[in-house]
């Protein structure tokens, strides 16, 4: 893009001999010809000015081009508009017609015409120029939907005599440039605002630039460029260069390229094979209900168990899932089927619970349910605790013996075993499955931690069961008592 740059101390024109220097070397070195590509400042203007003036009188073919693409000022004045970042499409054009072959004289000219047809605005109220200037005007605090709109409808006002003729129709590349405060999240939301904002006038962005072009000093804002283009001046703008700052954006038109998509239906839910108000359902209710007091319950224990070993919200978290199965269970009857039942807490704890806990629970019930599809009979739900258990292991990483929620589990899930068994009951089995998750549970307080949080912790300060597990060992507790009570 560019032979050489010549820089000056900070908010400083460089200096006439520099400038002189940096010809002198660039023509040196077998060049035909220099073109200055000067932003418009009065001291860049008079220093480069100097400098071209005594660099011609050594017989050096010396042009000069002076950038100025602000559109801020409603009134133009003497000193003319300033130069902004608009500046470095110039560049971009000049050194492509460059290695093209072109002479110094047409690419004089054809990058004053193309200079004419630019403009650039910055979110005027947030601060100065890139010397730090002061702003124009001064605005309340807005969202970057309101600010890029009023940039630009600033931008391409006709009553503004700095303004660019953008009509519907017209083909432009946008420039979002950061001036060096800004986090590329930042830079993205804006960039998109003004993408809507030139596509809902009927603008086509034949391509957008979003990065940082022209900074100052890390400042936290942002300036727009509009550049109309045809396709002889676009061909410029994608020409290849080895400038490595250059955004390598792909050669297409972002108008008309479809940037979202609706999220696909979800697939329509097999009908339950149960009627939603028998016994079965009304059982799977009562469950629920003592599973969501038991957790209640156990919210302040819980989190001072976390405490020592996470970040203490172990017990608000699983507060938060009792709370949204208990406002499910007052929206609706739960599914009969056992499969459907376990499908929807899946995405009920995944969507409120949070935490690792909610997709740790998410994972274990969405997997537990495919075993349950074809039977539920005791040995398809041994086989579910199986697969649950599976998955846990699978993407949580964590194995028995280190200190979490799957170390009750796990100890349920051998004693559950016997259900595959010709005759097994179902309540002696899951009695001694609860004691066995309880007496895991209780044993993590002598085990260092394999996996989560706590895996972070001295295991000199883990004398505590883990909360994780003291809470799944609570679920079956509460699963068997509602049992009991109704001889099931």
């Amino acid at each position: 893009m560019l032979t050489g740059v010549i820089a000056g101390a900070v908010f400083t024109s460089p200096a006439v001999g520099s400038i002189l220097a940096a010809i002198r070397a660039v023509a040196q070195a077998g060049t035909v010809g220099t073109l200055l590509i000067v932003k418009n400042y009065t001291g860049d203007r008079l220093n480069f000015g100097l400098a071209r003036e005594q660099a011609r009188a050594e017989g050096i073919p010396v042009e000069m081009v002076v950038v100025g693409d602000d559109s801020a000022f409603t009134v133009l004045k003497k000193a003319g508009r300033r130069g902004l970042c608009g500046t470095v499409l110039i560049h971009k054009v000049a050194g492509a017609l460059a290695e093209a072959g072109v002479g110094l004289e047409e690419i004089t000219n054809r990058v004053s015409v193309v200079a004419k047809a630019m403009g650039e605005c910055w979110p005027r109220g947030r601060g100065g120029g890139i010397h730090g200037e002061a702003g124009v005007l001064r605005i309340k605090m807005a969202t970057a939907d309101e600010i890029v709109a009023h940039m630009l409808n600033h931008m391409t006002d006709s009553s503004n005599v700095s303004h660019v003729p953008v009509q519907s129709g017209s083909s432009v590349v946008l420039m979002v440039n950061n001036l060096g405060g800004l986090s590329y999240l930042e830079l993205g939301i804006i960039a998109d605002a003004a993408v809507r904002f030139l596509e809902g006038r009927g603008v086509k962005i034949a391509r957008a630039l979003v990065g940082t072009f022209m900074s100052a000093l890390e400042m936290p804002g942002v300036s727009l460029t509009l550049l109309l283009v045809d396709e002889p001046l676009l061909k410029l703008i994608d020409a290849e260069t080895t400038a490595a700052a250059w955004p390598n954006v792909a050669k297409v038109s972002v108008t008309g390229r479809k940037r979202s998509r609706a999220a696909p239906a979800e697939p329509p839910e097999a009908p339950d094979a149960t009627a939603a108000g028998g016994a079965t359902s009304k059982q799977m209710v009562r469950v629920l209900e003592r599973v969501c007091t038991t957790l209640l319950g156990l919210e302040d224990q819980l989190n001072a168990l976390d405490r020592a070993a996470g970040d203490g919200d172990c017990g608000t978290t699983h507060s938060r899932a009792a709370r949204a199965i208990q406002g499910w269970l007052k929206e609706s009857p739960p599914p009969a089927s056992p499969a459907q039942l376990l499908s929807k807490l899946s995405l009920l704890l995944l969507e409120k619970m949070g935490g690792s806990s909610g997709a740790l629970y998410g994972l274990f019930l969405t997997a537990a349910a495919q075993p349950l599809k074809a039977k539920t009979d005791l040995a398809a739900w041994s086989a579910a605790m199986d697969a649950g258990l599976e998955a846990m292991q699978k993407y949580g990483k964590a194995a028995p013996g280190d200190r979490t929620m799957l170390d009750s589990l796990w100890a349920a899930g051998q004693e559950l075993q016997a259900w595959k068994s010709p005759g097994a009951n179902l309540l002696p089995v899951l009695t001694k499955a609860v004691k066995n998750a309880e007496a895991a549970a209780e044993a993590t307080k002598n085990m260092e931690a394999g996996a989560g949080r706590a895996s972070y912790i001295s295991s000199a300060r883990l004398d505590q069961p883990d909360p994780g597990a003291v809470a799944a060992a609570a679920i079956l507790r509460a699963i068997l008592e509602v049992l009991q009570s109704q001889g099931a």
